[in-house]
């Protein structure tokens, strides 16, 4: 069999997993319940026979700002098991990332904050042996300890952020970080204070690039003037399309990347979070707006539009989703979560998948049709969202 006929029995084998959970859990969950938290309910869990015989290697590269990446990274957010619920174990966690490498993933994506501190600690062992051929990123931006990792509120003054670039690269097993964030912008310091800090950091050789989570537009700006950026990472995907008002002009004005966080809507976009399901306890995503009981049913929608594209394309849902991130500009890097290997395989298969002009204008206008209801993220944490730093 040929290497694309090979490709091809995978995305399409992956289809028809994909598509099992929706079926059995509106036909089938006679007792109006289904666990969320997984993709597939016949996956096992990584490191538990969870294997694929046939994977597709990334081999497109794509530039934010000056910095080329893989087309699709990987985010380690949910891997400590604290955000979707749990995980299969640590030791799974370091395989996947490895996994990742091996199949052409070069950006990993990491935070204090995830663990806390526990992700950065994952990401520093899994990449250590490879350092040299991968970009790492991470972010600052809470007052949390490094020793404990108890987390405060938001502190980006010039000594914190430097205090806490010094855990990050001990974490990280590293001399320096690829790309890095501030995570949510403090109103109470001026981002030129904030970005002059990462300058010496950078002068330092302790940073490269660094970029900016959620920020007010005047922000992006202001941070820019002082220290260019190379990323600006918010949350964009086909159930929150937001970025595309303003963000995504000013970054193509300024030659900024962007990348996008929970690019699968949290999962929903695979097709596995339906009106049945019932979130296990302590996992986020059962304080999403959008998820309520009140919202989901109409939301359902553009599932249904990504299964109808998803047999026509013989790809998956999830694919489907990230497939169409990609086609909106060629600067855009979607960082999906995985913590199954048979997920991350699945990911990187988005790789085969495209959209011609007319494909993508016909499926952007029935998404368009769509009315989604229900916030994006909880009111606390939306309000940490498009915050302009105060002025000098």
């Amino acid at each position: 069999m040929s290497d694309n006929n090979s490709r091809r029995r995978f995305l399409l084998g992956a289809a028809g997993i994909a598509a099992t959970p929706l079926v059995a859990g509106v036909a089938g969950c006679t007792s109006g319940e289904q666990t969320a938290g997984t993709r597939s309910s016949a996956a096992p869990a990584a490191g538990g026979g969870d294997t694929a015989t046939t994977a597709i290697t990334l081999g497109a590269r794509r530039r934010l700002g000056s910095l080329e990446v893989s087309g699709i990274g990987l985010g380690c957010q949910t891997m400590p098991g604290n955000l979707y619920g749990p995980v299969s174990s640590r030791e799974n966690m370091v395989t996947i990332i490895r996994t990742a490498v091996d199949q052409g993933v070069t950006l990993f994506d990491t935070a204090e904050v995830y663990g806390p501190l526990e992700s950065e600690r994952i990401l520093g062992e899994a990449l250590q042996p490879v350092r040299d051929q991968v970009v790492i990123a991470s972010k600052f931006g809470f007052d949390v300890n490094q020793d404990t990792g108890e987390r405060g509120g938001l502190n980006s003054r010039p000594d914190h952020v430097r205090q806490a670039v010094d855990g990050m690269l001990q974490r990280l097993r590293t001399d320096h970080i690829d790309l890095l964030y501030q995570h949510r912008v403090d109103p109470q310091v001026p981002i030129e204070d904030v970005a002059g800090a990462v300058r010496e950091l950078i002068t330092a050789g302790k940073v490269r690039h660094w970029g900016l989570s959620e920020p007010g537009l005047q922000t992006i700006r202001r941070a820019h003037a002082v220290q260019p950026l190379t990323a600006i990472q918010n949350e964009y995907n086909l159930m929150w399309r937001g970025p595309e008002e303003q963000v995504l002009p000013t970054c193509e004005e300024l030659g900024i990347g962007f990348v996008c966080w929970a690019p699968l809507a949290y999962g929903f976009t695979t097709g596995t979070i339906n009106p049945y399901t019932r979130f296990t306890e302590g996992d986020f995503r059962a304080m999403v707006p959008r998820h309520s009981r009140e919202n989901m049913p109409a939301n359902m929608a553009v599932v249904q539009l990504l299964n109808d594209w998803a047999v026509r394309k013989g790809a998956t849902p999830a694919q489907l989703s990230l497939a169409w991130l990609q086609a909106q500009k060629p600067w855009i890097v979607p960082i999906p979560t995985a913590t199954r290997t048979s997920h991350l395989l699945e990911n990187i298969g988005t790789e085969e998948v495209t959209f011609t002009g007319d494909d993508l204008r016909e499926f952007t206008t029935a998404l368009n049709a769509i009315e989604i209801r229900g916030e994006r993220l909880p009111a606390p944490v939306l309000a940490g969202t498009g915050v302009e730093a105060r002025m000098p």
